[in-house]
């Protein structure tokens, strides 16, 4: 329970208590959403958060639920909750669009394991979100016909942040409390935080992909994103095991929330390396400083610690997303390059350049990063940062016909982003504060691999640490 003053998202447990109390019914519920998805696209700029939804889809999972509540037989914490997924996803009966207008001319007839998950825990799936063409960049801008420019929640002439862009700008407006996005360079996290709501990269395999377009098999991570940090543990609790059909996490220990809920900090070691922490703009700095004072206000200690060779991690980051995109969209590339975006050309004739053996250089870099992180494990029980360097950028006329490409922007929203893709290691992002300008500044907690519990404990005494909730300027209220 967040003591409430001002103005607060609405969170799985808000919609359990109606549901419970007989407020409302999910059928109820599914109707405001459906009302909600008509209205924000036709809003002056349309919101273009949820760009597939199918008012009969929705209706059908809602009654089912409605029923499920009447006898008491609910299947799981998020029976009733509405919810996206990325259109990376397979979604029945959606098209995977993946952010092109070339892909998934047919709609899907199997689910990905994540979507399947969460129609056995009885989730109400509203729709497919938009995101970045083919997650190849951070802003979420995609010009193409199909999906348009989604729009910040908190300031509609701003970016929300790709890739998982509609997943972010869909929680944030209030249309679901929960999303789930893919995060090969920061693609959950950087979306959550331009759009000041909750985002959880997974650790490594530990949710599946199965299903979802395999653009780069060792850097992406599947996470929720959610309006706060005890819905992520729940979505994470929900999702995260192994799935027979996808190898990569067929070895992971159980995930648990284990002292998730301690009272203090004590006993927890938090490791800084301060050069790398001061990589961000002012304002982002100042109130990141005061995040970390405030954990040790709880009892953590701070470890100063260096974290080796981070600008080979950046480039060897970059090598092995690109390379991989670039292997796997190879076909695409030759026969489907007059219908892609510009920015997403460029970065595919980019990544053509790279070698074999730049490839190898690259991956021998993420042995021996690996390798430095499991000594550092070894002294601190995670790592801070902040989330993104920068606020979220605007949106100029041009980049609404033409997309964006800004090589420095793409640096500074990734900075802090690419060590937990590279390495596989987990982190969560939760809002902190606001810039001047009055957009979200988040903040970034990672932890050794399979150790999300950490995080969560962590994330939830951050949220104390955000003195007010600032309503965005886009947000509809589906239980009022």
């Amino acid at each position: 329970d967040s003591a409430s003053n001002g103005f607060s998202f609405k969170g799985i447990k808000d919609y359990l208590d109606c549901y419970r109390s007989g407020k409302l019914t999910p059928s109820q519920v599914a109707k405001n959403i459906i009302a909600t998805l008509e209205d924000c696209d036709k809003s002056t700029p349309p919101l273009r958060a949820i760009v597939q939804w199918d008012q009969e889809q929705i209706m059908l999972m809602a009654e089912a639920s409605t029923a499920r509540y009447r006898n008491k037989c609910t299947l799981s914490y998020l029976d009733g909750i509405p919810v996206c997924l990325k259109e990376e996803f397979k979604v029945v009966p959606y098209h995977q669009r993946v952010g092109t207008v070339y892909l998934g001319t047919e709609p899907e007839t199997e689910d990905a394991t994540v979507a399947k998950k969460l129609r056995e825990a009885g989730a109400i799936i509203i729709g497919v979100s938009n995101m970045h063409e083919l997650g190849t960049g951070t802003t979420g801008c995609n010009p193409n016909r199909y999906h348009k420019i989604p729009r910040n929640p908190y300031k509609p002439n701003h970016f929300t942040g790709g890739s998982s862009s509609g997943s972010a700008a869909a929680v944030a407006a209030g249309l679901c409390p929960v999303a789930i996005g893919t995060d090969g360079g920061g693609s959950v996290r950087i979306p959550a935080s331009f759009c000041g709501v909750v985002g959880l990269k997974g650790t490594f395999g530990r949710i599946s992909c199965h299903g979802s377009l395999p653009l780069s098999y060792s850097t992406v991570s599947v996470g929720p994103i959610c309006t706060s940090v005890a819905d992520a543990a729940i979505v994470y609790s929900i999702l995260a095991e192994p799935d027979p059909l996808y190898p990569y996490g067929l070895k992971q220990p159980k995930a648990t929330l284990s002292d998730m809920c301690a009272p203090d900090l004590k006993g927890l070691k938090l490791g800084v390396d301060w050069t790398f922490f001061k990589a961000c703009d002012a304002e982002i700095l100042s109130i990141c400083e005061k995040a970390v004072e405030h954990l040790q206000s709880l009892g953590a200690s701070v470890v100063e610690l260096s974290l080796p060779e981070m600008e080979e991690v950046r480039v060897a980051h970059v090598i092995c997303i690109l390379s991989e995109m670039r292997d796997f969209l190879q076909p695409d590339f030759n026969k489907h390059f007059q219908e892609m975006n510009l920015d997403t050309r460029a970065n595919l004739a980019l990544a053509s350049q790279f070698t074999a053996l730049d490839y190898i250089t690259a991956n021998r870099q993420r042995t021996r990063s690996m390798r430095f992180l499991r000594e550092i494990f070894t002294t601190v029980n995670c790592i801070l940062t902040p989330a993104v360097a920068c606020t979220a950028p605007r949106i100029y006329e041009s980049d609404l016909l033409t997309g964006s490409s800004d090589m420095s922007l793409t640096v500074r929203s990734m900075r802090f982003m690419q060590l937990g893709n590279f390495t596989g290691i987990p982190g969560l992002v939760i809002p902190i504060g606001y810039s001047a300008a009055g957009l979200p500044i988040s903040f970034q907690v990672m932890g050794k691999w399979w150790d999300e519990a950490v995080l969560l404990r962590i994330g939830l005494k951050l949220e104390e640490f955000r003195c007010q909730t600032k309503k965005p300027s886009i947000y509809y209220d589906i239980l009022a």
